[in-house]
């Protein structure tokens, strides 16, 4: 098996690269995924939440109100650390049972936001990290993902810089480009990831 980090700041296509690696076998650990399920209704992660943040962050549904939970811990980095001591261990609990589920020569790719930022890179073999312009980025989330341009650059300010990220890249994918050469591209690193896989390459 190989452990596969898959990072990038928002808006830089990190998605698209995912959903392009599936396409071509990889078994997909999506973190962003996992963090929303065990924050679900009736979770104990949803209870320490709502314990550590009050009432208010709850949709009149009973689930977690992201949007609103959003807008406290962007903008605090001492309650985002709050938030993360509480749902980062869940996740990583969850992201492991999936690995193990896994066949023994796949491509487990772990789709992580914040390996960066959290120092992850050490948990696996091969670290990929998707690449894309800061101007790239927020038109990106301003054009297609409906922010205000303000909140897209408190987000990106929120994340580590492009130089960090580039840092701790075994792997660049560069997605200042036309769909078709990012395809190109993904294929190509799919064919590496498959060849390290089948070599047994151990831990970094």
């Amino acid at each position: 098996m190989l452990k596969v980090g898959l990072t990038g700041g928002i808006g830089a296509g990190k998605s698209e690269v995912s959903r392009l690696l599936v396409e071509h076998g990889a078994v997909l650990i999506d973190a962003d995924r996992i963090a929303r399920e065990v924050v679900a209704p009736g979770t104990a992660g949803l209870a320490a939440v709502v314990e550590a943040f009050g009432e208010d962050v709850l949709a009149a549904d009973g689930s977690l109100d992201r949007p609103k939970l959003g807008s406290i811990v962007f903008a605090d980095p001492d309650r985002l650390a709050v938030l993360n001591s509480i749902v980062h261990p869940l996740v990583g609990a969850r992201s492991r049972e999936l690995e193990e589920a896994a066949a023994r020569d796949a491509v487990v790719v772990h789709d992580v936001p914040l390996l960066t930022e959290n120092g992850l890179a050490p948990l696996y073999d091969v670290v990929v990290v998707v690449d894309a312009d800061p101007e790239t980025q927020l038109d990106r989330l301003v054009r297609l993902r409906g922010m205000t341009e303000q909140d897209a650059r408190a987000r990106m300010a929120a994340q580590a810089t492009r130089e960090q990220r580039r840092e701790i890249a075994d792997i660049v994918i560069d997605n200042d480009v036309p769909l078709e050469e990012l395809q190109r591209r993904v294929k190509d690193v799919w064919d590496e990831l498959v060849r390290r896989a089948h070599e047994g390459q151990g831990n970094r």
